[in-house]
């Protein structure tokens, strides 16, 4: 569309596994934002939105499809683009003007006009008198607003922000989140559109204009959500909560879903190509005990329970897919509701726990159940970490598959499904050493 400030059409992305062939990270994304609009990218960790990003910025390219910036296709970093990234990234050695500076150097502009333009995006976003400090002297919140103001003094068109909050603790994202839709709101930035990637519900609903919902495996937008609330917005209002509660219904629905049965003795389909949760046996049982218990007796509606245990999204959407997993709850419509197998585990004893969960985790954790059938048809009972590793290698990326086996190891000692030992990376049936 000709009045596009940013168009991206069927992109596709892939990456290469250790098998040779390619794992789709990303599928037939197609978005477009004009002028004036805060776009919010949302969706789990691992869904593809930090990958989209890059796309944009022109840090990569697709294997498919086309990203235009004003009607021109982006095959390189793209002058008119900016980023803000969650960690900083800024130079330690070099002081606030200088890190904000760095970036209009590289445009080769005057110095007298690099100076003035650094100093008055420093004030831009509260940071007058500390032009002389330098990074270990600033807290999290000073750090990342000398990252807003590196990204916004080379005036650029579109401002990528890359979860730019999460790494701050709550108070000072709120602040700096507050004191960003102000300055935009007020027509101060220097900016005409916003690319928000977030994995907090409420952080989408409160800044932006339209979010789009992914999904993962490979990560593609399931869902556009169009925001039709006055700034400033309020938490409270029976509309903001309405909103989240359907982006709750719309992430639950289609990103957690069970997989195949296992049987004792063999595992069906592809099952083990499946990327557990990143989440321990504790959190799985504190989680089932808290919606057990009053006032949610076995149901609770998700946001409500996040907001009660002070559980972000990303943080209690992993735990809540694990229950699912192992068939101790089941999530429908942005509820979770304790199975008949996950209310007896909420009222068994320590020793009664173990045995349940580790029925759950063979029965329907098809990894786990691989594992334990090659411990048990070996006749010492041991195989090597890398064993696993490598099949794992096959079927997701590197990190994937590490993270997936941490998983399933820390599961199966909760269970006493199987022993692991760290110092000689080895699987066994017998109790560790």
């Amino acid at each position: 569309m000709s009045d596009a400030l940013l168009e991206i059409q069927s992109c596709c992305q892939a990456f290469p596994k250790a098998d040779g062939e390619d794992l789709l990270v990303l599928n037939d994304i197609n978005l477009m934002m004009k002028d004036g609009e805060i776009v919010g990218l949302l969706g789990r960790s691992g869904s593809g939105k930090s990958t989209l990003l890059r796309l944009i910025a022109g840090l990569a390219q697709p294997i498919s499809g086309k990203v235009m910036y004003r009607g021109h296709e982006v095959t390189g970093p793209a002058p008119g683009i900016a980023m803000v990234f969650q960690t900083f990234a800024l130079f330690p050695w070099l002081t606030v003007l200088e890190n904000v500076q760095l970036g209009l150097e590289a445009l080769g502009l005057p110095e007298a006009e690099i100076r003035q333009r650094a100093l008055a995006g420093i004030d831009l976003i509260g940071l007058d008198g500390y032009e002389s400090a330098y990074p270990r002297e600033l807290s999290g919140g000073m750090r990342q607003r000398v990252g807003f103001a590196r990204a916004l003094v080379v005036h650029p068109n579109i401002l990528l922000m890359d979860e730019p909050f999460s790494a701050l603790d709550v108070l000072t994202a709120e602040t700096l989140r507050t004191d960003f839709l102000d300055l935009w709101i007020e027509g101060k930035l220097p900016i005409k559109g916003v690319l928000l990637v977030t994995h907090n519900i409420e952080e989408a609903v409160l800044m932006c204009d339209r979010i789009l919902v992914f999904s993962r495996n490979p990560g593609h937008i399931i869902e556009e959500i169009k925001v039709d609330l006055p700034q400033p917005r309020s938490r409270l209002e029976p509309a903001f909560r309405d909103l989240v509660e359907r982006i709750y219904v719309a992430m639950t629905a289609r990103s957690v879903e069970p997989p195949p049965r296992v049987s004792s003795d063999r595992f069906v389909g592809m099952g083990i190509e499946m990327v557990l949760p990143r989440v321990s046996a504790n959190a799985m049982s504190g989680l089932i005990e808290a919606v057990a218990g009053a006032p949610y007796d076995g149901k609770a509606d998700l946001p409500v329970i996040a907001s009660a245990l002070r559980m972000e999204d990303d943080a209690l959407f992993p735990v809540a897919e694990a229950l699912q997993l192992l068939r101790f709850a089941e999530i429908e419509g942005g509820d979770i509701q304790l199975t008949e197998t996950g209310k007896q585990f909420a009222e068994a004893g320590v020793d009664d726990r173990k045995k349940l969960f580790q029925r759950q985790l063979l029965a329907y954790v098809p990894l786990a159940a691989h594992i334990h059938r090659v411990l048990q048809e070996r006749a010492h009972h041991h195989a090597p970490r890398r064993r696993f590793l490598d099949e794992l290698e096959d079927h997701m990326a590197a990190d994937a598959a590490q993270h997936t086996l941490r998983a399933v190891v820390g599961w199966a000692r909760f269970a006493e499904a199987f022993a692991y030992s760290d110092r000689s990376e080895t699987f066994s049936l017998d109790n560790p050493s």
